[in-house]
């Protein structure tokens, strides 16, 4: 996948915002799933270990889903996409957290999240 102007990426990300929000579910389900069924864990009104595989299966599908479209999958809690980009002529990142409403910040490659700003 190539680079992203701002506008495709927030059409994208526009795009994936319900998968994202099923990812969030998903993971909070998964957590108490897996719980459920370590040792010593009680029990949870989710299921058992059916429920925690099925879910599990699900948030892979969801997460390869949110690569394919050419974004970049940098965190899992919280949930963190970016978007490879170029911003006058310099290689940087277009980042969205779980949380934002919108996709309004940016890092160079080499600052990483350290350095986020806010897009102009």
């Amino acid at each position: 996948m190539g680079l992203f102007t701002v506008a495709e990426a927030r059409a994208v990300l526009a795009d994936l915002m319900p998968v994202l929000h099923d990812i969030v579910r998903l993971r909070a389900d998964a957590a108490e799933l897996a719980a459920a069924v370590s040792p010593g864990g009680g029990p949870s009104r989710l299921g058992g270990l059916p429920e925690w595989k099925a879910a599990q299966a699900e948030l892979d599908e969801l997460l390869t889903s949110v690569q394919q479209t050419g974004a970049e999958l940098k965190g899992f809690a919280p949930l963190l996409v970016d978007f490879p980009s170029d911003l006058d002529g310099a290689p940087v990142l277009l980042c969205w957290l779980e949380g934002d409403t919108e996709l309004s910040w940016y890092h160079r490659l080499d600052l990483g999240f350290a350095g986020r700003r806010r897009l102009a």
